[in-house]
């Protein structure tokens, strides 16, 4: 199974949607709270072209954001993400 990554942070409601979905799926991911972190930040604009929370990464595939993740799994994209 390929790392899954996600830039978030602990208020967004978001990474919250975000991260039941990850739950529902029975994967593990590693969160990098962006919040309070200048370069952090800096880090997943550079990553993503992006500056809003969440970025999810499977492996090297930038999935998007929430609703990216969540559009791509109705489309039946992310388990097969998820397995490599």
């Amino acid at each position: 199974m390929p790392e899954i990554v996600m830039y978030a942070t602990q208020s967004c409601p978001y990474c919250n949607m975000a991260r039941r979905l990850l739950d529902s799926k029975g994967v593990e991911y590693k969160v990098i709270d962006v919040a309070g972190d200048q370069e952090l930040w800096k880090t997943m604009e550079e990553k993503t072209g992006r500056n809003t929370v969440p970025q999810i990464f499977i492996g090297d595939h930038h999935v998007g954001g929430y609703d990216d993740l969540s559009a791509a799994d109705r489309r039946g994209e992310i388990d097969p993400l998820l397995q490599g």
